[in-house]
């Protein structure tokens, strides 16, 4: 099978020390169609100035990276929550893209209610989704692995997610199947299956998760083949759920970053060319 990066999409954590405008070079140069900004990185240069450059290099933005945080306790925190999440949406359309990741959040400073924290979160999600539809944007529920779950993501599963998201058509939420945070599931086969059946797969993430755990979890992520996960076997279910959208390699790894970019994407485009492409 020939190489095909049509569905290739560069998550901008992956190349953390270039800026928005190498990352869009970075891709032109590498015949990478497709880019995944975080937030920063487009306020680095302003929205404008940011959706400019994309649409110029003639990239598709795969998503926008993140929303959520939505678990503050206090009504200040709560408001503070839904206006940067409103601003998250906005930024979203003026990229050009659909997809809003939600990291959804952790306990509250000295929280250790889980219940009431996940609670939380279904009701800020309930006061976004009308604001999300009106803008045409979905938000996109990632499941995190569940060593992140006291600071980061209190939805460790895509089962969870596919639960939160369920109240609300597809069109408004949907999920992300990130191979780092559900690879190890023994439900992911099934609730894949249910994702796709619902047709809320609004986005396959890869990359790999390595072993030992980084002293800084956040930095655990690992390029495809470096380490424990079965690409070819979740990314076959991904396929046959009918999943058909870009795929965003997103990677978290100081040695990755440290490394010279462009040189990081040859080495992508090759690992998902022969781990991914042909069993998606």
């Amino acid at each position: 099978m020939s190489a095909d990066f049509s569905r290739l999409s560069l998550n901008t954590a992956t190349t953390k020390k270039w800026s928005l405008e190498e990352a869009i070079n970075g891709c032109v140069q590498a015949g990478i169609p497709a880019i995944g900004p975080w937030r920063d990185r487009v306020a680095e240069v302003g929205l404008d100035k940011a959706a400019a450059l994309i649409k110029d290099a003639g990239l598709r933005v795969s998503s926008l990276c993140r929303g959520g945080f939505l678990t503050a306790i206090d009504p200040e925190g709560q408001k503070a929550a839904l206006e940067d999440n409103r601003a998250a949406i906005l930024e979203a359309v003026a990229l050009g893209t659909t997809e809003l990741f939600l990291v959804v959040g952790g306990l509250a400073p000295a929280e250790k209610d889980v219940v009431a924290a996940r609670q939380r979160v279904a009701h800020r999600l309930e006061e976004l989704v009308p604001f999300a539809v009106e803008h045409g944007v979905r938000l996109v529920l990632e499941p995190l692995h569940p060593m992140y779950a006291a600071d980061r993501a209190l939805i460790s599963t895509l089962g969870q997610s596919l639960d939160l998201a369920a109240p609300y058509d597809a069109s408004a939420v949907g999920v992300a199947v990130d191979t780092f945070h559900v690879w190890w599931d023994p439900e992911l086969k099934a609730q894949i299956e249910r994702a796709g059946r619902q047709n809320r797969i609004a986005s396959y993430q890869i990359c790999d998760f390595n072993l030992p755990i980084a002293a800084d979890a956040l930095l655990s992520r690992g390029m495809m083949g470096d380490s424990v996960i079965d690409f070819a076997t979740i990314s076959s279910w991904v396929r046959d759920a009918g999943y058909t959208g870009d795929i965003e390699v997103e990677i978290f790894n100081q040695e990755i970053w440290d490394a010279d970019g462009h040189l990081t994407l040859e080495t992508l485009k090759e690992r998902y060319s022969s781990l991914v492409q042909p069993y998606v």
